[in-house]
């Protein structure tokens, strides 16, 4: 991916591949220009010059990438413009944080089971979603720590 013309052919790529998983059309394509970028840090010109795109789509996007943990907004050094930053492991931090968005859930369904008599026909389904989200987050533990392990097999570790 040395060439523009082959980075932005990526960040078509991949941000119709996060758009078709279902998150919205320019954060993906947002955090793939990030993604690709050689230190993975780009301004709100930056990025509007690289995806051709308004300003205010550009604030738009990374508020919502930065509100749920994908990119970090960090201050240019001596001045005020913003700096969007992706982590080189960004998939990592993005589908670890998975507590943050299942605690919510969690606790809304053990609300809803707390509301619900055991008979009512609900009530199972509640349980299965609160049980299996439990699982996911128990799972993602230790999937944290193969992946720290496999890293460490392949070398990659910082």
């Amino acid at each position: 991916m040395s060439t523009p013309p082959q980075r932005a052919a990526f960040v078509e790529r991949l941000g119709g591949a996060l758009t078709s998983a279902g998150l919205a059309r320019l954060p993906s394509r947002v955090f793939a220009a990030l993604l690709v970028d050689d230190d993975g840090r780009m301004t709100s010109a930056e990025l509007t010059a690289a995806l051709d795109v308004s300003p205010a789509a550009i604030s738009g996007a990374v508020r919502y990438l930065d509100g749920v943990g994908m990119i970090r907004r960090e201050r240019e050094r001596g001045s005020r413009r913003d700096v969007f930053v992706v982590e080189d492991d960004a998939w990592h931090g993005t589908m670890t944080r998975v507590d943050q968005l299942y605690a919510p859930m969690i606790a809304a369904l053990e609300r809803g089971l707390a509301d619900l008599d055991d008979a009512d026909p609900a009530h199972r389904r509640l349980l299965l979603a609160r049980e299996f989200l439990t699982f996911v987050l128990e799972e993602m533990a230790d999937l944290d720590e193969r992946w720290a392990r496999r890293r460490a097999a392949l070398g990659l570790d910082d």
